[in-house]
């Protein structure tokens, strides 16, 4: 799996215009789950960086 490119720069937003949820709360254009969203410009750069994380797992099991 490919390094995510928010790990280098945590304050990018992942956001690509393309939302749509799923059944589950997840963003089909970003892969971040709803409340990650409404999170986002509250996280610390560790919280980011563990949500792209997250972001890139969940791109890979789509």
């Amino acid at each position: 799996m490919n390094m995510p490119s928010g790990l280098n720069d945590p304050n990018a937003n992942p956001c690509i215009r393309n939302c749509c949820l799923d059944q589950q709360d997840i963003c089909l254009g970003c892969f971040r789950h709803l409340d990650e969203i409404l999170a986002w410009r509250a996280m610390s750069d560790m919280e980011r960086q563990a949500c792209f994380v997250r972001m890139a797992q969940r791109k890979a099991e789509s």
